[in-house]
């Protein structure tokens, strides 16, 4: 879950393609990580953590200038923190009751339907009926193995997810840089800071608890942001938006590796049906996009 940053244009180049993939196996080893701290520091207060010490980073690499911004922009800085709030808080407390790569799935539907609805294709709509066939395989293995509450939650970031997009490209446009991410990321650690608080208790003063929150940060954000950023200098948008598809199947290896997370075959196909739909409606999408962009005859 990072922020979008300015889309390539060159053709797909393998290190740049390792170096996407590389960002995907630090964001899910970064979940993993704050799955163990639960039990310490509780979702909220893991939640905390993460955009306290992203923002630091973040403010100490872009250094955002506070002047000469209007109060539109500003506005969309706080809504854009809001939103990051928001979406990482549902997603944690979404990880506490459901498996990693499950919870990954059904927040990618966010993204997903923002897709489809951008392509403004009729055929486009094949690949929402693909995703809600994968939803449908998700609870093969039994709805009751899924917790109705994290569902809900998953759903929730899913959401937030597709307002985060729409909230990035807007703050894009009014700040350069990282600056309005950065801004962005500091507002979203003061809205998270009292719940994390309230959820973590004395386990903030910890110095090993705050080392590896820092760690989680670093590697759910920073790092596959910079991978990103590296990345997209060498990639079209639409390979780089398929690749970002592939995150349920990273999130659910991770999750069996190292939270012995186990699924059934049909959650399996679920997650693999979602991918499917995920890379069908880029497709459409760039499609669409490019059929829009050719010169009237």
């Amino acid at each position: 879950m990072n922020a979008a940053p300015p889309r390539g244009a060159g053709g797909v180049s393998g290190p740049a393609v390792l170096l996407v993939v590389a960002g995907l196996a630090c964001q899910e080893v970064g979940a993993s990580l704050a799955v163990l701290l639960f039990p310490q520091v509780g979702p909220l207060g893991m939640v905390m953590l993460r955009l306290v010490f992203s923002a630091l980073i973040l403010l100490a690499i872009a250094r955002p200038a506070l002047r000469g911004h209007t109060r539109s922009d500003w506005t969309a800085v706080i809504l854009f923190g809001l939103v990051l709030a928001v979406m990482n808080g549902l997603f944690y407390l979404a990880l506490e009751r459901l498996p990693l790569g499950v919870t990954v799935t059904i927040e990618v539907l966010g993204p997903l339907v923002l897709s489809i609805v951008a392509a403004r294709r009729a055929s486009a709509w094949l690949w929402a009926v693909v995703a809600f066939a994968g939803v449908v395989a998700l609870g093969g293995g039994g709805w009751d193995r899924l917790d109705p509450l994290g569902v809900l939650y998953a759903l929730g970031a899913a959401a937030s997810w597709a307002f985060y997009i729409l909230a990035s490209a807007r703050v894009g446009r009014a700040f350069p840089r990282l600056d309005g991410l950065a801004l962005a990321m500091a507002v979203g650690a003061v809205i998270a800071l009292p719940f994390g608080v309230l959820d973590a208790g004395s386990a903030v003063l910890r110095i090993e608890l705050l080392a590896l929150g820092a760690a989680v940060a670093v590697l759910s954000s920073t790092i596959p942001y910079a991978f990103e950023l590296i990345a997209l200098r060498r990639l079209p948008a639409s390979a780089f938006a398929i690749l970002m598809s592939l995150a349920p199947a990273t999130a659910a290896i991770a999750g069996f590796v190292f939270l012995g997370q186990q699924l059934a075959w049909l959650e399996i196909a679920g997650i693999a049906l979602v991918i499917a739909a995920s890379i069908g409606a880029v497709r459409s999408s760039a499609r669409s996009a490019r059929e829009a962009a050719e010169p009237l005859a």
